[in-house]
């Protein structure tokens, strides 16, 4: 029997421009998931929403739900990034948590993240608050551009 997984992308209107779209991630998530042999049972997207925080965004939250619901006895979500899953050190580390909880990892298919393995959980806890940085500095140059 295989095993289940979620796919959730997400896009703000800066990463639409870098190449990094719903399309080209849902295409992306879909090979990885036929490469490893997982089922996927439902897919999340949130389309132009901020990775700053989960407030906004609808489908992030559905998700949690679902898995802490036990809907479709999921064992992994999967993201095309990190930095999809979230810009916010506290918000990712607290999802994560949520997720294991209710025994859910994370995959990060381009980062070759998993946090099913102990130095996988360990990398998460380190890139997210790289990819907080990140946000940060995208606020910063976006303010300066106008």
């Amino acid at each position: 029997m295989k095993q289940r997984c979620y796919i959730y992308t997400r896009v703000s209107t800066s990463m639409q421009v870098e190449g990094f779209s719903l399309d080209a991630q849902r295409t992306r998530l879909l090979k990885f998931a036929e490469f490893r042999d997982l089922e996927v049972v439902g897919e999340y997207s949130d389309k132009g929403r901020s990775g700053k925080n989960i407030q906004g965004r609808p489908e992030f939250q559905r998700m949690l739900k679902d898995i802490e619901s036990g809907k479709d006895k999921v064992s992994f979500v999967l993201v095309f990034k990190l930095s999809r899953f979230g810009r916010n050190a506290a918000d990712v580390l607290t999802s994560l948590q949520k997720l294991q909880d209710n025994g859910v990892n994370l995959i990060c298919a381009e980062d070759g993240l998993d946090s099913s393995h102990g130095t996988g959980k360990l990398i998460i806890q380190i890139l997210s608050a790289v990819a907080e940085l990140e946000r940060e500095n995208i606020r910063v140059q976006t303010m300066e551009g106008r």
